[in-house]
């Protein structure tokens, strides 16, 4: 499997290309933005993009999807408890001081539990709301794309629209620590990647919370 990281924008946001081989099917998670970089290392490796997937609507994570999707003519996905982000994507523009961008149309919504099938893989969706109300990680071949649930660590923020504290440590431990397996790779919306075992090991923010 393929698994390229671009760091883009000033948030410097990871967005992931992610495909079977070379010459096979990939998908992209979390277009930041500097969408060229994705379409000319896919091109360079023959991968043939079928879908945008994101973890969450946050204007760091979609600033680049409506082009990526309108260039490709694939479709963005996205769990609905977070549409609302897009139908203010303009008041977060000027929130962050950010130029206006296009916000993608949401095809169909991601669905907790739902495998989706590109190319040879499959992807498993779990809904981990807490950072954002539609937060989601995608399971592929024992890689765990997080989004901003989860950082090597640390934890996303829960203060933003939607957000819940509570919520976000009851998605990380019981959705992700307990059920999946220990060396699961983690790739992280922000910084770097850890594992599953390394978080539940030392994360301070998951040991107070077990108490």
């Amino acid at each position: 499997m393929i698994i390229e990281k671009f760091t883009v924008g000033s948030f410097q946001e990871n967005t992931w290309l992610v495909g079977e081989c070379e010459g096979g099917d990939a998908f992209v998670v979390d277009p930041g933005g500097e969408t060229n970089r994705i379409i000319d290392s896919a091109a360079a490796k023959r991968l043939k993009i079928r879908a945008v997937l994101n973890t969450h609507g946050h204007i760091d994570h979609i600033a680049g999807a409506a082009e990526l999707c309108t260039q490709l003519a694939i479709p963005f996905r996205m769990h609905a408890d977070d549409n609302f982000m897009l139908d203010s994507i303009d008041q977060a523009c000027a929130m962050f001081g950010l130029p206006s961008i296009e916000a993608p149309v949401l095809g169909d919504p991601l669905q907790d539990g739902e495998i989706i099938k590109i190319g040879g893989m499959e992807i498993t969706v779990i809904h981990t709301p807490g950072h954002s109300p539609g937060g989601v990680s995608l399971l592929v071949n024992g890689h765990l794309f997080a989004g901003d649930t989860l950082f090597a660590g640390s934890i996303g923020r829960s203060d933003l629209p939607g957000g819940d504290m509570d919520t976000l440590m009851t998605s990380i431990t019981d959705k992700l620590i307990d059920p999946l397996p220990a060396g699961t790779i983690v790739h992280c919306g922000h910084l770097s990647d850890t594992t599953l075992a390394e978080e539940a090991a030392t994360n301070p923010f998951i040991r107070q919370w077990r108490g």
